[in-house]
């Protein structure tokens, strides 16, 4: 199948695809303690039993059960060596189930790990699992693929990027988003989405995401940013025990009664996930069938993304401040700070920017006789540590941007692509595999026009050549070339008439402001003039230093002058709340952060040098734990319970304080300090028959980082197991995981032998299967999520009783 051929299939109707097949198999018989796919592919007929019965439900696009049939994924029960096998048998049974009577799309999923920085798993270790398997699902004749169920942005671009280095078939993508619409990571629906279509995924969407009107809303927010389709498969409600059988508590009526709502919100194509079975699927289908899908729309805006934001540019909104501050070009601080390898300047300087009101950053490597490759990589991580902001990739190697670029877990924008001949042939590509919008600069190998004329016909023919890599207006920024007005007095004049042509031609447009007034004293006022000038010529975006207030008053009044800022909110919001003097805002102070701000920010790097300022100072280490450390860690997880921080912010929070706790601990009297510790001893495990740990394993990441003795006994540990471990180890609690219906069944028989073995132990319980009354009804405390679980067991060694996660 071409990915025209796919365009055409969604353009003739809702596309139906299958629901929960694992589940199904269950019921025939799978264990499940056995490796899914390697069951499945030896025991090939009730796989095809559940299969046609999908297919003769009404589904046209059937997906493989390979789900979990990554390398990675495999390893687990030691078969990483037969990946590519049982993936090219698991399509040949698919293949058969089908009968040729729908599309068999290749299933892959996350390998279960967290990647690099917050897990062990490198970026390419998890592109080169997914290829792996790629391989075996492109041996057994699949159609097309699909990425589903998955949490982490950055993963599901190693999946992406695996596919289309193989093959060009057509990819659907769905990501998994909790409570508060963001993925466990932080990524939100229309970043998620901005990402995925440009990087080359053909249909966009979510899975596992709760029910159906879950989704709705999810859709509603992708809708109007989508160039491709989109797609929804909800489970059937929320899973409950009863009498020992898992049962999900939406039936086939009112699952299928969303599905004009979701069709209304964008859906055009629809499938179930857990809890749904063939007979939901079925009524799906025909009341589908009466509805027209909706088709992409082509939107107006450019838009970069980072793995936790979108930025949208367009001349008719606010302009877009790109920070210029980490270009170490005239900056003898930054460049002797990457000469050192120091990205805590690194992320001191995006953080200044992002709070001064930057909205990208360029970040540029290029110091001479350093490795900008390995640099450009180092500051990208580094930035995207510190601070959710997308990148500006300003290099003209290569190689440094292609290893930036594809480490980078959104969609950057490139600085820049010219008519050069070299920088059309080696550049214009990477922009193109990686999905990055790009700075287009209208110079060639002649030089620096000095008319706006040639300046225009370079832009067009750049914009020609990039329309054959399927570049829109809307991906690239235009470069009015800004010249100082020092040697010619009709430089400024002839870049304003590039920005109006290209405005009245639907090109968004950049400049880098302090050109224009390079050798000429009091530099600030051409800089600031020239702004407001070419706002009012349409200017989308400028490369400036969003610390100098001058320029940031300028671009906030031209805002409002061109109606850019509605209403004046923006203006008003930021000016109500400053000091004026002599007409103008004050500039606030520049403040060191404090050890407050280190845990709040996640500063793990920075945060040894805080904490020893205020030791030097004469604050006891006491009072840095009780009036710093403590009220931080709370604040981090405050601020994650009502969604404004993500799993990463909460992670690189918990390694601060356990930085600063290193620093401060030899200044302790044994015994002296209250308030950190040792907490208690835990014993963690997933039970068994269940081997998914990526929640396990952050809850004890979060439990060793907030003080507790965490034992880890992994995934898949029979009861005797977890028993004799909090045994032998003197446990206070027992945490357990489970991620399926089929194995929180576990639980309770953990908790019946703790009673029997008189074990004086709490039980506390989480997953995304369970609830507060399942954990209720064995006399376990259930919580909800990784900082939940921490809450919870700092209250069951205080001697709480109650559960405080509902």
């Amino acid at each position: 199948m071409t990915r025209k051929d796919f365009r055409d299939f969604f353009d003739n109707g809702i596309v139906i695809l299958d629901g929960a097949t694992g589940t199904q198999l269950i019921k025939s018989g799978m264990p499940v303690e056995a490796c899914p796919e390697k069951w499945a592919a030896e025991n090939p007929e009730p796989l095809i039993t559940v299969q046609k019965n999908y297919v003769e439900a009404g589904t046209q696009i059937l997906y493989t059960f390979t789900m979990g049939g990554n390398a990675i994924k495999l390893a687990e029960y030691g078969l990483q060596s037969q990946t590519r096998e049982l993936n090219r048998r698991l399509v040949e049974i698919t293949r058969e189930a089908a009968a040729g009577k729908a599309l068999v799309a290749g299933d892959i999923s996350s390998c279960g790990m967290l990647l690099e920085p917050y897990g062990e798993v490198s970026f390419e270790e998890s592109l080169e699992s997914y290829r792996e398997q790629v391989r075996g699902l492109l041996e057994g004749g699949v159609d097309l693929f699909v990425i589903e169920t998955m949490l982490d942005i950055q993963e599901t671009r190693a999946a992406l990027i695996a596919i289309r280095e193989l093959c060009d078939l057509p990819v659907m993508v769905t990501m998994t988003f909790e409570d508060g619409m963001r993925t466990l990571m932080g990524t939100d629906p229309v970043t998620a989405l901005v990402t995925l279509q440009s990087l080359g995924a053909d249909a966009v969407g979510c899975n596992c995401s709760g029910g159906p009107a879950e989704m709705v809303d999810i859709l509603k927010a992708m809708k109007p940013y989508a160039r491709v389709p989109l797609i929804a498969k909800p489970n059937a409600g929320k899973p409950k025990l009863v009498d020992g059988k898992t049962v999900f508590n939406m039936d086939v009526d009112t699952f299928c009664s969303y599905v004009p709502l979701l069709i209304e919100a964008g859906a055009n194509a629809l499938g179930g996930c857990c809890g749904t079975a063939p007979e939901y699927i079925r009524k799906l289908s025909r009341i589908a069938q009466k509805f027209t899908p909706q088709k992409p729309v082509k939107p107006i805006f450019g838009m970069a993304s980072s793995n936790r934001q979108t930025v949208l540019v367009h001349q008719d909104l606010p302009l877009t401040v790109i920070g210029e501050r980490l270009n170490p070009t005239g900056k003898k601080f930054l460049r002797e700070a990457l000469i050192q390898n120091n990205m805590d300047k690194v992320a001191a300087l995006a953080r200044e920017q992002m709070e001064a009101g930057a909205a990208l950053l360029d970040v540029n490597a290029g110091v001479p006789g350093l490795d900008e490759t390995r640099v450009l990589v180092n500051m990208v991580r580094a930035v995207l540590d510190a601070v959710p902001l997308p990148l500006c990739l300003d290099s003209s190697s290569p190689e440094a941007l292609e290893a930036a670029l594809r480490i980078y877990p959104g969609r950057a924008v490139i600085n820049s692509v010219s008519g050069e001949k070299v920088k059309q042939e080696r550049i214009l590509p990477l922009a193109a595999k990686y999905g990055a919008m790009f700075i287009l600069l209208p110079i060639d190998d002649s030089g620096v026009p000095e008319t706006a004329e040639e300046r225009i016909r370079i832009i067009q023919k750049v914009y020609e050549a990039a329309k054959a890599y399927g570049f829109e207006k809307e991906d690239i920024l235009v470069d009015g070339v800004v010249m100082t007005v020092a040697t010619g007095g009709h430089a400024a004049g002839e870049t304003l008439k590039v920005l109006k042509w290209c405005t009245d031609n639907g090109f968004n447009t950049v400049v880098g402001l302090s050109n224009v007034s390079f050798g000429l004293p009091a530099r600030e006022n051409i800089n600031a003039a020239f702004l407001a000038m070419a706002v009012a010529n349409g200017l989308s975006t400028a490369i400036l230093n969003p610390n100098n207030q001058q320029l940031m008053d300028i671009k906030r009044a031209s805002d409002v002058l061109k109606a850019r800022d509605p209403g004046a909110q923006e203006y008003i919001r930021h000016y109500s709340s400053q000091e004026i003097k002599n007409g103008q805002a004050a500039q606030p102070a520049k403040a060191k952060p404090t050890v407050y701000d280190a845990v709040l920010k996640g500063m793990s790097e920075e945060i040894a040098d805080v904490v020893l300022t205020d030791l030097d100072k004469g604050i006891l280490p006491q009072d840095i734990i009780d009036n710093s450390l403590i009220p931080a860690i709370q604040k981090v997880g405050e601020l994650y319970e009502e969604k404004k921080y993500f799993l990463p912010q909460l992670i690189k929070g918990a390694e601060a304080m356990q930085k600063a706790m290193e620093v401060l601990e030899p200044y302790l009297e044994k015994g002296a300090v209250t308030g950190t510790g040792k907490k208690g001893r835990i014993v963690l495990a997933t039970v068994k028959g269940d081997i998914h740990d990526i929640g396990k394993n952050i809850v004890a990441l979060l439990l060793r980082n907030y003080g507790f003795d965490v034992l880890d006994l992994g995934k898949d540990v029979p009861a005797d197991r977890i028993i004799q471990a909090a045994k032998d180890n003197n446990a206070d609690i027992i945490g357990l995981s489970a991620l399926m219906t089929t194995t929180m069944i576990e639980m309770p028989k953990v908790a019946r032998m703790a009673a029997e073995a008189g074990l004086k132990v709490k039980i506390m319980v989480g997953g995304a299967v369970l609830d507060q009354e399942y954990a209720r009804s064995f006399g376990a405390h259930y919580s909800k999520d990784a900082y939940s679980a921490v809450k919870l067991a700092e209250s069951l060694m205080q001697g709480a009783e109650s559960d405080i996660c509902p």
